[in-house]
């Protein structure tokens, strides 16, 4: 599990990446501060991930060797800028199985960017008076406001279908919910919050019985498993460089073509435009209609060597290294007291455990962590209805990527066990 760690800069010895960790003393009843850092623990990978050196060299050599505005020039480092992007495109449609007859692949500066697209340029558009938007209690913010607007400002009724006891999505709660007024199913392909995968070949299946677009957000599904969009057939799927190995600053927007070509733009400006005259405006084919501006070269460059880094590895490889992080934790955890993990222990989830402490405040719990160089996330994580359905105003949560090991888990379960202490609690 070790083999992986070494390509990514931020864990290497050289950074100035440890902290004088803190331990708990038994004999003074205090704790103290040791004399050597511990290494960076990173386990929010959910969050953002971190980069290969790969992945940082293909930035730097973008910008030291053929820095220029793609589609725009007819010189040699601008036209090696627009291969780059290109290839870059092809090279996500090869890694999530792309039918490029049936759809075609948008940059967008994030999956947030992409699902506002969607929303703007596809509902606002198609979504009628009366008509049902259905979504998920599990979505992360950004595919849960912008179909709020769509309703809000076209009279359509926005509904959920909800989880069940064990934190899993339930799936007959949406086959009561969806009907011939359903014009909309947005969902998550894979839970930021609870990390399991739900159903959604079956859940597109059902829509499109139904003459719903789906629009999916893959956001925590394509870094961690095999992600087949032949298979799905989804109408549109999302995700997001940074939590791929990639920058932060590029996000995809994947789209069934007869649905895009029939869509409005949804920025206009340069590079998105057929012709200009005083009065009128043609614009270009999808996928330029939709890539107004200039595009952030750097990460879709860096994008491109993620993916390239990730094939190396092999995503079976990704997601069976993460299951067994995961099945670690779960077990090393279990044993902590007064911890409580939150979901179906035994249900397929990928690498992300959210947990809570009884009577600690998750952001107490992640700064006492923070003492021992240890990053996890706490909070609502843009998912406040799903936090709220499972009774809590905020939760922690760890989540893990092929740099991690079991060695991390046992250190971050350790200090754990001490948090309590932390703040005044007597020994249990």
């Amino acid at each position: 599990m070790n083999r992986y760690r070494a390509d990514f800069p931020i864990f290497s010895k050289e950074n100035d990446n440890s902290v004088k960790a803190a331990s708990y003393n038994p004999d003074s009843n205090d704790f103290q501060s040791e004399s050597e850092g511990e290494n960076l623990i990173y386990f929010d990978s959910a969050a953002t991930t971190q980069k290969p050196q790969v992945v940082i060299n293909a930035i730097a050599d973008y910008y030291a060797s053929y820095n220029a505005n793609p589609h725009r020039g007819s010189y040699k480092i601008s036209i090696r800028a627009t291969d780059a992007m290109e290839h870059t495109r092809d090279k996500i449609k090869s890694f999530i199985n792309i039918d490029t007859k049936e759809g075609e692949v948008i940059f967008t500066k994030s999956a947030t960017e992409s699902l506002n697209l969607v929303a703007y340029s596809y509902g606002m558009t198609f979504v009628e008076e009366g008509d049902e938007i259905l979504i998920s209690i599990q979505e992360h913010h950004s595919n849960l406001v912008p179909w709020q607007m769509v309703a809000r400002k076209k009279g359509a009724i926005l509904k959920y279908y909800y989880i069940m006891e064990n934190g899993t999505i339930d799936y007959e709660n949406f086959l009561s919910k969806i009907s011939d007024k359903t014009k909309i199913v947005a969902v998550t392909h894979v839970s930021n919050v609870l990390g399991f995968v739900n159903p959604i070949a079956d859940i597109i299946k059902v829509s499109r019985e139904y003459g719903a677009v789906t629009v999916i957000d893959g956001t925590q599904a394509v870094p961690h498993m095999e992600v087949n969009l032949c298979r799905l057939d989804p109408d549109f799927y999302v995700f997001s460089g940074h939590k791929l190995l990639a920058p932060m600053g590029v996000g995809l927007l994947y789209g069934r073509r007869e649905l895009l070509d029939k869509m409005p733009p949804f920025l206009y400006g340069g590079d998105m435009i057929e012709y200009v005259e005083e009065q009128e405006t043609t614009f270009a084919e999808v996928p330029s209609k939709f890539e107004g501006g200039t595009q952030n070269v750097e990460a879709i460059v860096g994008l491109g060597a993620a993916i390239t880094y990730l094939e190396e590895i092999g995503m079976k490889n990704v997601e069976a290294l993460e299951q067994e992080l995961v099945s670690h934790a779960i077990e090393k955890m279990s044993t902590v007291p007064y911890l409580v993990i939150y979901g179906d222990k035994e249900a397929h989830r990928v690498g992300v455990i959210p947990f809570n402490i009884e009577g600690v405040h998750p952001h107490d719990v992640a700064s006492i962590m923070d003492n021992d160089n240890i990053c996890i996330r706490a909070g609502h994580h843009c998912a406040g209805p799903l936090i709220a359905k499972m009774g809590e105003k905020a939760v922690c949560r760890a989540s893990f990527y092929l740099y991690n090991t079991k060695e991390e888990i046992d250190f971050f379960v350790e200090k754990l066990k001490g948090v309590r202490r932390w703040l005044g609690y007597e020994s249990e």
